[in-house]
């Protein structure tokens, strides 16, 4: 428990509200409206969505203390002829994260990446990466918790760090 909320495995059960939090992570900014069905039918977005929860995936839901959930942080282990935003290798998981607008700032965030960095670790994966958007704030969470830039893209930059 870490305050007013915990962090669980995630299910294969939870494969929509990992839809919920793919849409948050992808409309970060302050009014941020792309609409649902717009970023799930996303080639660029459904890579991270589709058929989860495979053998490779795995992630970390965190709940409110009622049990609703309030953010999730999931890898995925993507093909090199599919990669996602922040791949650097076919045996690196590229790491996702979402947190409801109400739970910002409140502790969830670095509490889901350090659990997740950590699983990721626990399954034998010595780095894991991620893409963020330059303006995006959490850029300071990703470098205060060992993630440094990999590769830098027009507006967006992946990041990496070793998990063990």
């Amino acid at each position: 428990m870490y305050g007013d909320f915990s962090l669980r495995r995630a299910a294969q059960t939870d494969a929509m509200f990992l839809g919920d939090m793919l849409v948050e992570a992808a409309n970060w900014r302050a009014g941020g409206v792309r609409p649902r069905h717009e970023v799930l039918t996303s080639a660029d977005h459904r890579r991270y969505l589709a058929g989860w929860k495979r053998t490779a995936d795995d992630g970390l839901v965190a709940t409110a203390s009622d049990d609703v959930p309030v953010g999730a942080a999931w890898y995925r282990v993507l093909p090199q002829n599919a990669p996602g935003f922040g791949f650097i290798g076919v045996a690196v998981p590229e790491l996702i994260i979402g947190v409801h607008p109400l739970w910002r700032a409140r502790g969830v965030g670095r509490s889901l990446l350090r659990g997740i960095v950590h699983l990721a670790g626990s399954q034998g994966h010595a780095r894991i990466s991620l893409s963020v958007e330059r303006d995006n704030f959490a850029r300071n969470l990703y470098r205060a918790e060992g993630f440094a830039v990999v590769r830098e893209g027009e507006s967006r930059d992946t990041m990496a760090r070793g998990t063990a």
